[in-house]
């Protein structure tokens, strides 16, 4: 007899069990158990309606899919291998469509909208009343109200979307796994920290590459490699061929992702002309903090003014300083692969202070250590480790907590996966296998979440060390898991993360801020060796480096989240476009630093768009729209204190707990006592001026 791993209902999945073989017939199962719920609610007599029946019946139809489904993609996420892949995208056409033809089944929009139009359902109040409001939302936006013949199409448009944006994803992973570069004389590597030096040598020997008499080292597009090379090697022939590699992942055959960029663009624009939008990004962001495309895209033309003088002036001076260490008559455009090398030369010169000085005093069992011990004092929550095999994990580097609070509750579970693989997707991320909450019984189940990572790996004779950067990606994925962990709404699909996506980075980036403040740092920057803290001289030198080309770094940002906003708003123009480059630099060549050559944009490559069919495609300003809000949250507990358990339980009780139970400006109303004020964030990022 069948037992169905993925549909087990075990809070803790047996990892073991849940392979390729199983994903069709179990998710098959999970498809047709959950149209049958959907069924049996179409087919109830309309004077027997209930908000139980009708409403909270949706809410439990997809239950089992939806655990079932997030354990497919979680694997395919961090564990793909071709027969794995396989498998999720014969599943994934039939996933798609299904979830897009609930809003768009007429007889189950009728009962739906009947039901709200009664006294009872207009009696309800609370969250009740929230999800009844944000259900019809979802149904009217995914285009229930539309006619049959284009309901159709929405749902074949939707499929497509799903299953091109996956190719996408696919071909961003390929080809970073595709490249290396193989170096055979140290002496090119000169300037690298000796800890990356040892990495290459060590993924040199995992690849069987090289032998102890004639050693080898081999670098990678994954960060970890990446971003140190980039930085530090002398060698200008070495990074460019580096940065080059960098810049065609996603632009080249087999895995050129620039024809699927258009179709994409084109199927999102013609999704938003049927549901009576002008444009994707108005379509999306309706329901946002936001509002609108013009609403956001003017937030970042704001960001991009107060900018501009000094990203000019930061601009120059890393010219004119590149010219006076060469030699140069004159100051000209950097070369784009020297940026990262002259910037952090610079820095150097003007600080004294280089980042990785403070690499010793982060090694990651220490950081994670007082990230738990921090959330404790903050938060009274305590967080501890399960030994090594008692939890099944889906590798062996994945470790597993349990989180309980003052009282005593088992609030959640999480499995922590913080190092970078072939079969796992670049960047960090933060996800959800289990929400639990308030139950029917007035007890409260446990929720059960997990947080990846492509951090520094551990070495033969040393701890993982980690840069600022990965220690603030740690903080910050933390910050995504207590939202989640922490929610007490009894409807699943109002808990944790599923808020509005200008609100979702709130609660992960005002973690971040514990990484620059003396006394948090004092709790895990502790030297691995000696166990000392960092210090005061560094520190110093470390928080006056902060703001160092704050201006490049805020134009950053604004450069990415403006090119998707403007992509979407003015996608109709694109149509006739064989390579979408070109039209996405020229849409923001004045927030982009002059090289020469110029560089190409990220477009190719940028997951955060075009992984998903939604994903953050017209939301990617969200992360400075959350600035805003986290540098302005943070101001409390820089006033009353930043251990201060009084505002870490308010931060609780009005963000982290309450999910989408409230409009998200009137939970940050309710922390703030007033609206957001983006001079926090200003004055942090020194452009207060």
């Amino acid at each position: 007899m069948r037992t169905h791993p993925f549909l087990d209902t075990a809070f803790l999945p047996a990892w073991s069990r849940l392979v390729p073989t199983e994903i069709e017939p179990d998710i098959t199962v999970a498809l047709v158990r959950a149209q049958a719920a959907i069924e049996a609610i179409t087919g109830r007599d309309r004077a027997t309606l209930t908000y139980e029946n009708t409403f909270l019946a949706l809410e439990d139809a997809t239950e089992e899919l939806n655990i079932a489904w997030a354990k497919v993609g979680h694997l395919q996420a961090v564990a793909d291998s071709a027969p794995l892949r396989e498998a999720y995208n014969a599943m994934l056409p039939k996933v798609s469509a299904f979830y897009a033809a609930i809003p768009l089944n007429p007889e189950l929009w009728a009962r739906l909208r009947a039901l709200a139009e009664t006294p009872a359902a207009r009696a309800l109040t609370g969250v009740h009343r929230r999800f009844v409001e944000e259900t019809l939302a979802d149904f009217r936006q995914a285009g229930a109200d539309l006619p049959h013949e284009q309901r159709g199409r929405l749902e074949a448009l939707q499929a497509e979307l799903a299953q091109l944006t996956q190719k996408y994803s696919e071909n961003v992973l390929d080809a970073t796994n595709a490249w290396q570069l193989v170096v055979d004389h140290e002496e090119r590597l000169k300037g690298l920290p000796q800890h990356a030096v040892a990495a290459a040598l060590r993924n040199a020997a995992a690849k069987n590459l090289g032998t102890a008499e004639k050693p080898i080292w081999r670098f990678t597009l994954h960060m970890p490699s990446q971003e140190p090379f980039m930085t530090y090697v002398e060698d200008d022939a070495l990074r460019r061929e580096m940065w080059t590699a960098a810049s065609a992942v996603g632009a080249t055959s087999p895995q050129d992702n620039t024809a699927l960029i258009t179709r994409i663009l084109a199927l999102r624009a013609e999704k938003a002309a049927l549901l009576g939008k002008a444009h994707f990004a108005d379509l999306v962001l309706e329901r946002r903090m936001a509002k609108s495309g013009e609403r956001a895209l003017g937030f970042l033309e704001d960001f991009q003014q107060r900018a501009a003088p000094a990203f000019t002036r930061e601009c120059r001076e890393l010219e004119e300083f590149k010219a006076r260490q060469t030699g140069a008559s004159a100051a000209n455009p950097l070369a784009p692969w020297e940026l990262a090398f002259w910037s952090e030369r610079l820095r150097r010169e003007r600080y004294a202070f280089d980042e990785e000085i403070l690499r010793p005093y982060f090694p990651v069992q220490s950081v994670i250590a007082g990230l738990f011990d921090l959330v404790s004092r903050i938060f009274g929550l305590q967080v501890k480790e399960r030994a090594a095999g008692e939890v099944e994990t889906w590798h062996p580097e994945v470790k597993f907590y349990e989180i309980h609070d003052g009282r005593g509750r088992h609030i959640g579970s999480f499995y922590a996966d913080w190092h970078p693989r072939e079969s796992k997707r670049g960047g960090a991320w933060m996800g959800y296998l289990v929400t639990g909450g308030p139950t029917a019984s007035g007890g409260r189940a446990p929720h059960l979440g997990y947080i990846c990572g492509n951090l520094t790996p551990p070495a033969a004779d040393r701890p993982a060390l980690l840069t600022h950067r990965e220690v603030e990606t740690v903080f910050h994925e933390f910050g995504h898991l207590l939202h989640h962990l922490l929610g007490e709404v009894e409807i699943k699909s109002l808990n944790g993360v599923n808020v509005a996506w200008d609100f979702v980075e709130l609660p992960s980036q005002i973690m971040e801020n514990w990484c620059w403040e003396r006394e948090s740092l004092d709790l895990f920057a502790r030297h691995f060796e000696t166990g000392a803290t960092i210090p005061e001289e560094i520190f110093q030198k470390m928080t006056a480096a902060k703001k160092f080309r704050a201006a490049c770094v805020t134009m950053r940002q604004v450069a990415f989240a403006k090119m998707d906003l403007l992509l979407h708003i003015r996608a109709k123009e694109w149509g006739g476009v064989a390579d979408i480059e070109p039209t996405a630099r020229a849409l923001i060549a004045d927030c982009l630093v002059p090289t020469e050559p110029p560089a190409p944009t990220i477009v190719k490559r940028f997951n955060h768009l075009f992984s998903d069919p939604v994903g953050y495609a017209a939301g990617y300003y969200s992360y400075k729209w959350a600035e805003v809000l986290d540098a302005d949250a943070f101001s409390r507990f820089r006033r009353e204190g930043i251990f201060n358990a009084t505002v870490g339980r308010e931060f609780v009780e009005k963000i982290l707990s309450r999910g989408n139970s409230a409009d998200p400006l009137e939970l940050f109303r309710d922390f703030m006592g007033r609206d957001p004020d983006p001079l926090a964030l200003l004055e942090r990022s020194g452009l207060a001026g």
